[in-house]
């Protein structure tokens, strides 16, 4: 969340940066409530100080053997407007807590101006979309050609947009992880996690995905929640704790499979794989100090793009807009990969800086060395890489005309060797 002193002491500023993100937030009503709880702070804290006075009157008054009744019956009355003052209180201070919760992180200057995926800036490309000297199969059809995909079992076993993988098609699929895994753990010094799959309301608020995003998520009984990404129970290993300066950066790696309603993607990507209810990820989370979190942006961005590289996969890097930028982010990098099927570039991954927003909701601190205090972090995430994004990917650039699948160099020590992935009789 945001910090809240800084919305009363520079609220233009805060409600004009917060208009980069194209989204309509109500700030009159901020600023009837916040008038309303000065209004009330100072009149309970007057209350507060009226009735200490009184009580301690009735010492003195009964010292000197005086009808202390009407005193009494005075200090029960301001006891009564008391209470009744907390109680608007609190039910204003819960209205602005609401308001702070649903609202989102401030962009960063260097975020560029739009309100769309389309205004989106293109920062560099890596690799030359293969030419085929065929017409490219899409994933889908590919999947059926090695009866490895069965999108008809996984509506018969849960609904739709659920998938059965099998044969050579779910162990590339499990090859692709542990490839990330390997590659993040080894050369980029991460520290491999394995999370709950289930959380409490706590864990969601801390990252961002409640309130806002309860639709999104999918709720299950006790109070807990399918994760729609390992960001929010990686990051929430930091939850009220203090990190010393030398045990930063603190570096996440956590393969997991990502549970996502998509209540607002309804005829979107129907078709195969892009979006489903269940995908598996690869997530990198890593805890920072304030000053370095943009230059730890930089670097993982890098570390999640390598992984496209070691694979031989065409893509691109944006910057999202201000209208594009998700709910706790200041900034995001978008990695997208080559579909040749679709003939465009698709999201593979998103790298973000959250600044302190996150730490905030989860009390995540690191003790400065300078002043002995403990102050907040700032948290950076991405994917690197969607598992099932990657696997598409891989299966449509090096697929060849009888519908067989190159195995990237890069992956072939982890599929026993094969160099091509052969088409499968069910």
């Amino acid at each position: 969340m945001l910090d809240p002193s800084l919305l009363r002491s520079h609220l233009e500023t805060m409600e004009a940066a917060l208009k980069r993100r194209n989204q309509s937030i109500d700030f009159s009503a901020y600023r009837d409530l916040e008038a309303q709880r000065k209004t009330l702070q100072v009149t309970t804290e007057q209350l507060q100080a009226e009735r200490n006075s009184q009580s301690k009157s009735i010492g003195a008054a009964k010292g000197r053997g005086e009808d202390i009744a009407p005193l009494l019956e005075a200090v029960a009355e301001l006891g009564d407007q008391l209470k009744s003052n907390q109680a608007k209180l609190e039910g204003i201070q819960d209205q602005l807590a609401d308001f702070f919760d649903r609202l989102p992180n401030v962009p960063h200057d260097s975020v560029p101006s739009g309100s769309r995926a389309e205004d989106n800036v293109e920062i560099r490309r890596c690799g030359d979309p293969r030419k085929f000297d065929f017409e490219p199969r899409d994933h889908v059809d590919l999947g059926a050609l090695h009866s490895g995909m069965d999108f008809e079992a996984g509506v018969t076993l849960a609904s739709s947009r659920f998938v059965v993988l099998s044969g050579g098609i779910a162990r590339l699929q499990r090859a692709l992880a542990q490839f990330m895994l390997d590659v993040h753990i080894n050369e980029h010094g991460y520290r491999e996690v394995y999370v709950p799959y289930l959380v409490n309301e706590t864990t969601m608020r801390g990252t961002g995905q409640l309130p806002k995003f309860k639709e999104d998520l999918f709720a299950v009984d006790q109070g807990l929640y399918l994760i729609p990404t390992a960001e929010v129970p990686v990051t929430n290993l930091a939850q009220n704790k203090i990190f010393e300066e030398t045990n930063l950066p603190t570096k996440y790696v956590c393969h997991s499979p990502c549970f996502r309603s998509e209540a607002g993607s309804y005829g979107k990507d129907t078709r195969g794989m892009i979006r489903q209810h269940q995908f598996d990820k690869v997530e990198l989370v890593q805890l920072v100090r304030p000053e370095e979190s943009y230059d730890v942006l930089e670097q993982l961005t890098g570390h999640a793009e390598s992984i496209l590289q070691k694979l031989e996969l065409p893509y691109r890097v944006v910057t999202l807009c201000g209208g594009d930028l998700g709910f706790s982010a200041a900034k995001t990098y978008d990695l997208e990969v080559w579909l040749p099927a679709q003939g465009a570039y698709r999201e593979i991954s998103s790298c973000s800086n959250f600044e302190a927003f996150q730490a905030r909701r989860i009390k995540a601190r690191w003790r400065n060395p300078d002043t002995g205090k403990p102050e907040l972090l700032h948290t950076v995430n991405g994917s690197g890489l969607a598992v099932g994004r990657t696997l598409i990917a891989v299966l449509e650039n090096f697929q060849n005309e009888d519908g067989s699948v190159a195995i990237p160099n890069s992956l072939r020590p982890y599929m026993g060797g094969l160099d091509t992935l052969p088409i499968e009789s069910p």
